[in-house]
């Protein structure tokens, strides 16, 4: 696969504010398909990493669907927007940022403290199942305005699924990867049973 080529196909399938906050980088050097990183709140853009000989092993289709739900990922990571724990972590750094030039040292450790609490809940909450099926669903609608169907997309998911842990010689699928999976199984029709609210929350 021609990494150039792939690159501009995918930007192409992409929202326009995907392209503007992701890149997506060729690293043939990589053991898994595809991977970013957590994004930091002062990281200009948000990298996806691609290993173009492993990936072309996948159909165009979950190519498609498992870069739209990394980029739905990465774009649902919002540090600044008006909640909770972003409110906690401003006024936190800025309570911190006063106590440092008046020189009042505990000031200082419990701002600091409050700041990295706050950080620590947000961090958490991109990583929690709820987070993770969301992500899924997100990717799902805009392939969805990329002439897939629903059901459809959720099969190209759960196939592509199934496949990077092959492809990667994973003997088997992580919790959170079975999750998805028994989610998108339901999303497809193919299974009643969806993921327990209960479990989506942790």
């Amino acid at each position: 696969m021609e990494p150039t080529t792939e690159i501009r196909r995918l930007l192409d399938i992409m929202p326009a504010s995907g392209r503007m906050m992701t890149k997506i980088i060729s690293k043939p050097e990589q053991a898994k398909v595809v991977d970013t990183q957590f994004p930091l709140p002062w990281s200009g853009d948000r990298p996806i990493w691609i290993n173009f000989d492993l990936w072309g092993r996948l159909t165009r289709p979950q190519r498609d669907l498992i870069l739209l739900r990394i980029l739905s990922w990465l774009t649902g990571i919002k540090w600044f927007k008006p909640d909770l724990y972003q409110g906690v972590t401003v006024a936190g750094f800025l309570g911190a940022m006063v106590e440092l030039v008046q020189g009042d040292a505990v000031g200082v450790i419990v701002a600091g403290g409050l700041t990295a609490l706050a950080t620590t809940q947000i961090w958490r909450s991109t990583r929690s199942s709820q987070s993770q099926l969301d992500a899924d669903e997100a990717a799902i609608k805009i392939a969805q305005r990329r002439g897939y169907s629903e059901v459809e997309a959720a099969q190209h998911l759960l196939l592509a699924i199934e496949a990077i842990a092959k492809i990667e010689g994973r003997p088997s699928l992580n919790f959170i990867e079975l999750l998805r999976c028994q989610n998108l199984r339901a999303i497809a029709g193919l299974s009643p049973m969806g993921v327990p609210e209960t479990i989506k929350r942790e």
